[in-house]
């Protein structure tokens, strides 16, 4: 049998105390076994720190708040995993997460992303489904498994964004070219709680801003050529 890829999850943590040891739960109840777990507190001031020392089993390092872009790449930066796995600490996942994502990855080495479905917990009334997929909000982000080299061809997370950092990510992956492959699994469930940082209105939309700086990119590079 192959060797399995270490799979890197990362997750970023703010203010996570309640849901924290759900998370990690579903974190080591996965049926694949090569994977390390990275989490860096973004500067909370609730019981994450102490929920996270209880785990000595986990990567941990603290920084002062400085958002969920930095706080995922400064978890990347002292992983080692071939592949990265996103995390949110407000989740948790089926027991086949990684081996379903890791195992697609694997036999697909031409691609460099994949994303799987999502189950929503208290789905709100207002949610939409999307037009292509017909799921319930979307397509999530954060059910994302990014081969890190990949994820490094990009430049990481943008940390100036505060929200849609994921989707940004995503964007540049695409204008890259590399490929994203969609999966039909389930790989997160998610649960509106209120104060959800992806359910919260910027002020600026991230999807416009990404299209602007895409369109930056190109003009600079057509001015190179020239």
């Amino acid at each position: 049998m192959a060797e399995q890829p270490l799979v890197s999850v990362i997750v970023a943590a703010f203010q996570a105390e309640t849901f924290l040891e759900e998370a990690i739960a579903s974190i080591f109840a996965q049926d694949y076994a090569a994977f390390e777990v990275v989490v860096c507190d973004d500067g909370s001031t609730d019981r994450t720190a102490e929920i996270l020392a209880a785990h000595p089993e986990l990567r941990t390092m603290h920084q002062t708040n400085a958002g969920p872009a930095a706080a995922r790449n400064a978890a990347i930066a002292a992983s080692s995993g071939e592949l990265l796995a996103i995390f949110d600490a407000d989740d948790f996942w089926p027991p086949t997460r990684l081996a379903v994502e890791a195992g697609y990855l694997a036999a697909h080495p031409d691609v460099g992303c994949v994303l799987g479905l999502q189950e929503w917990i208290n789905p709100q009334p207002w949610l939409t489904r999307d037009p292509v997929y017909g799921e319930l909000d979307g397509i999530p982000l954060v059910s994302a498994m990014i081969r890190r080299s990949a994820f490094d061809a990009v430049g990481g997370f943008d940390e100036s964004f505060v929200h849609g950092e994921d989707m940004d990510l995503m964007f540049r992956l695409r204008e890259r070219g590399i490929p994203i492959e969609i999966l039909p699994e389930v790989v997160v469930f998610r649960r509106f709680h209120g104060s959800n940082l992806s359910t919260s209105t910027p002020t600026t939309s991230p999807l416009l801003r990404s299209l602007r700086q895409k369109l930056e990119r190109e003009r600079a590079a057509e001015e190179g050529r020239r």
